[in-house]
């Protein structure tokens, strides 16, 4: 196999694996906070919001170091062990208590910032400023069948009910948290690539699967990695991305939890209200595939850079904000177990509720593949660093959207996405400017998104 063919497979194999690995993380946030609902009146006294938003706040100060994690245990290893602690989380559910379900929320927040750290590192060393773009579609889209699958199953599954039973949650969670080891398998088919280094490293890119040649070289790296992180944060491209990925930090919160529970708790959508949480998760993820798929065919062919895109997902939210805001209750995110029987603006529409979640998924992917490949193309040889503060940033944003998820009524929630998009899509734009200039310095065509 070439070596270009090598870094395709390699994009593939780790586009599947985290497919598999959130196909049951995302379910397991989709559904967990009305899972829970169901439990609170027995021994258990979690929160669903409340735990992602630990995940995402220890998630986020964990970011700090996982660039030295990955320099020392190497990005494969750093995958496998973090994908061991995905699947804990979700186990957690098929016997749930407090205390385990909390101390889970840490331990998965540490593996999560060191998952992604690792991905941005294989997916950048796998690429060049004319596959960046493509790799990082072909990513995005396999991920994003995360969302169908799982959800698919939650629809048929809870079709009908009203209340989920102690049986329904076992079978759920056994059969996700077997799904999440298998991804965590696939990350060994990964293949090495013999002529990279690690992060850190000051005169080459990134490693994928680089051997390390001693402890004390080993802690060299850690330092460097950590030292580049510091760096990197306070660049003035990373300040201006840091508004645009917490926007995506803010929507990722709406989408994967809120939403879901805001469908979830309208009585007026009857004995679907339940399984429509699973067609809910199934329309977003239809939007973020097809966004991911588009966006790295299309990738090669495109001569007008990242920037349309973005306004493309920016519009594609605000529509769905706008229609959200009209078809769901105000109190739909902190209704009681009973549900609400509150009216918006227009009588509950289940086809409008699945058309934003379409939107919602369209407009994410818009962002996210759009932030993948500039930071792959601005830090090809500081990946690890650069995405460890790109998760940094977005998780912190997630954590804060949970914790205040549990006490704002729907419309400030969208009011404040709506203000942090606006300014996040001008901060793009202000980046993707200065790339478009550093191309043309080099003679090389804007073909590249």
């Amino acid at each position: 196999m070439s070596s270009e063919g090598k870094k395709l497979f390699n994009i593939i194999i780790l586009g599947v694996s985290f497919m598999f690995i959130f196909t049951a993380f995302q379910t397991c946030g989709n559904i967990a906070q009305t899972v829970i609902t169901n439990l609170n009146s027995t021994d258990f006294h979690g929160s669903g919001y409340t735990s992602m938003s630990i995940i995402y706040g220890v998630l986020s100060a964990s970011n700090l170091i996982s660039p030295s994690v990955v320099a020392i245990v190497g990005p494969q290893f750093s995958m496998v062990v973090s994908g061991v602690f995905y699947s804990l989380y979700i186990a957690v559910f098929i016997q749930p208590t407090t205390w385990a379900f909390y101390t889970a929320s840490v331990l998965i927040g540490i593996a999560a910032a060191v998952l992604w750290t690792a991905q941005g590192n294989c997916l950048t060393v796998n690429s060049d400023e004319n596959t960046i773009g493509r790799n990082s579609g072909v990513f995005w889209a396999l991920l994003q069948f995360s969302l169908f699958f799982g959800n698919l199953y939650i629809y048929l599954a809870w079709q009908g009910k009203t209340h989920i039973s102690e049986s329904d949650r076992r079978t759920v969670f056994i059969a996700l948290t077997v799904i999440s080891l298998v991804g965590t398998v696939l990350f060994f088919l990964i293949r090495k690539q013999e002529d990279t280094k690690a992060p850190g490293d000051d005169d080459s890119t990134d490693e994928i699967l680089g051997e390390s040649s001693s402890a004390r070289n080993k802690m060299m790296r850690a330092v460097a990695a950590f030292k580049k992180s510091i760096t990197l944060s306070f660049t003035k491209e990373m300040l201006l991305l840091s508004v645009t990925t917490a926007y995506t930090g803010l929507v990722l919160t709406f989408f994967s939890g809120v939403y879901g529970t805001c469908i979830g708790a309208v009585n007026r959508f009857g004995s679907e209200e339940k399984s429509l949480i699973g067609l809910s998760g199934i329309f977003i993820g239809v939007g973020e595939i097809l966004g991911g798929g588009i966006f790295g065919l299309l990738s090669k062919r495109s001569r007008s850079g990242r920037n349309p895109v973005v306004m493309l997902g920016i519009l594609v939210h605000f529509i769905a904000f706008y229609l959200i805001f009209f078809n769901m209750p105000n109190d739909a995110p902190i209704a009681p177990m009973e549900g609400t029987d509150q009216v918006a603006y227009m009588i509950p529409s289940k086809e409008v509720a699945m058309l934003c979640s379409f939107l919602l998924g369209l407009g994410d992917s818009c962002f996210n593949t759009q932030l993948l490949s500039i930071l792959g193309f601005l830090y090809s040889e500081d990946s690890a660093p650069a995405f460890a503060i790109f998760k940094f940033v977005q998780s912190i944003c997630a954590a804060v959207a949970y914790f205040y998820s549990n006490y704002f009524l729907l419309q400030w929630q969208l009011l404040i996405m709506v203000i942090v998009g606006f300014f996040g899509t001008i901060t793009f734009f202000t980046v993707e400017w200065g790339a478009a200039a550093a191309l043309a310095a080099r003679g090389s065509d804007y073909s590249s998104i």
